[in-house]
């Protein structure tokens, strides 16, 4: 049997700034490169193993919170102290779900200096309270008392999420869905053509430890496994490679922009689809790219500089503006990629099942809609618009398209597509799922303006 990892302060230290940097900073890989940058982790040994210990807790959040709600009394975890709330997070993992493979070198220790940090950074009595409830793990056991806490201990993820999966697909089949949600995927990249070969990057990689293999649906996009140092990473720096999953990467394909087009991305942040088309686009023609979200577009910006995509202009203004900036009829190809529940992407953002709301889908697919209503004025006649999530949800997905077909009959039809995923719900759209495709789950449908 494998021995158990052995936690020192500075470890525990490292994990608590993290799960607290994770509520602020998106994504949470972020927050958490940055924690261990500042406690001297990052690039060392102790990264991999702490990224995994990492990346269980940002897993469990709703169970831990669970449990410290049994534990304390707080009817909401939300209601503590960030920082006492994630040093709870960090303990309630260590004592309940990680002893077969995470052990303290020094547990009095590690608990102490906890608590003195707590205090030093709030209420005299708090470290002592914080002790007090750590102590209180050693005779505690989660019992689901509901059940909707049976389907949180199950399924790590939202009682409501979980019930919408049953309705879209049955429970025999929501439950692989699900289980596939909490798989830790490999590492995506795709290779920039405007700088480097498929070969190069695979010969990189494998010089480098790595074992790749070359995607069957993108030949661009490269898959292994983790961990990997972005920030070390030359093929990464000089913008040899862009982190995209597969399914995203298929997206400007099915659009297929040619050289000389004029094409606007709706929703582009952070610019994983912009740079790509532009790649595709041999760098003529010209991108507009709107996003609402400043910080995201000067990602976009950087994205694209690095990587030698020039034909990008960039707007920080809502899409549903663009067609009174830009013209109607002024576009051969938009691409629609609004903002969405995400829950495709689960397997590698764990933190976001936690942040799914139920009462975000409706205005999610409003929002959808009125980007594709303006995608449909913007695009010529003969252009084509490509709509992309990557939420499994059939509200914004399927239900969204049904209603652009009818609400602008005659004005636009769908271009079905027929592989390399599957069928979708509303014939001619096509689904990627987690459990059968061993990817995020993604959603197309392609409309050409009449």
């Amino acid at each position: 049997m494998k021995e158990p990892y052995r936690v020192e302060w500075v470890d525990v230290a490292a994990l608590i700034d993290a799960v607290l940097r994770a509520e602020a900073v998106k994504p949470v890989q972020q927050a958490k490169r940055d924690a261990f940058r500042a406690y001297g982790v990052l690039g060392t040994r102790k990264d991999p193993p702490l990224t995994a210990i990492f990346y269980s807790i940002m897993l469990r959040l709703g169970l831990l919170d669970r449990v410290i709600q049994d534990l304390t009394g707080v009817r909401n975890p939300l209601l503590l102290d960030p920082r006492l709330r994630a040093a709870l997070r960090v303990f309630t993992y260590l004592e309940l779900y990680a002893k077969d493979r995470v052990a303290y070198s020094r547990k009095l220790e590690c608990l102490k200096r906890t608590a003195s940090w707590l205090t030093s950074k709030s209420h005299p009595y708090v470290g002592m309270w914080f002790v007090d409830v750590v102590k209180g793990l050693s005779s505690y056991a989660f019992i689901p008392k509901s059940v909707e806490d049976e389907l949180i201990a199950k399924y790590l993820l939202p009682p409501w999420y979980v019930k919408k999966v049953f309705e879209l697909v049955g429970e025999e089949e929501g439950d692989r869905v699900l289980r596939a949600l909490a798989e830790r995927p490999k590492i995506s990249v795709r290779v920039n053509v405007l700088k480097t070969t498929v070969q190069e990057v695979v010969e990189k990689l494998r010089s480098g430890g790595k074992n790749p293999e070359v995607s069957q649906v993108v030949p661009t996009v490269i898959k292994f496994s983790g961990p990997y140092n972005f920030d070390k990473s030359e093929l990464f720096r000089k913008g040899m490679i862009v982190v995209q999953e597969e399914p995203a990467a298929l997206a400007s394909l099915v659009l297929n922009p040619k050289p000389g087009e004029v094409v606007v991305d709706l929703a582009a942040a952070p610019g994983g689809k912009t740079e790509h088309m532009g790649e595709l686009m041999g760098n003529r023609g010209v991108i507009h790219a709107f996003d609402v979200d400043g910080a995201r577009m000067r990602r976009l910006e950087e994205l694209v500089r690095r990587a030698g995509v020039s034909i990008v202009k960039t707007y920080v203004r809502d899409g549903r503006e663009a067609p009174r900036l830009l013209g109607e009829g002024v576009a051969d190809k938009v691409l629609v990629d609004p903002p969405c529940t995400s829950d495709g992407t689960l397997a590698k953002n764990p933190d976001l099942r936690w942040r799914l709301v139920e009462s975000d889908v409706a205005k999610l697919s409003q929002l959808q809609y009125e980007l594709l209503k303006a995608a449909v004025k913007l695009v010529r006649p003969g252009g084509y618009v490509l709509y992309t999530t990557c939420t499994l949800l059939r509200e914004e997905n399927e239900d969204v398209i049904a209603k652009i077909l009818e609400k602008e009959r005659g004005k636009v039809k769908l271009v079905p597509l027929e592989g390399p995923y599957g069928a979708g719900f509303l014939p001619g759209t096509m689904r990627v799922w987690p459990h059968i495709h061993k990817t995020i789950g993604f959603f197309y449908a392609l409309l050409q303006k009449v």
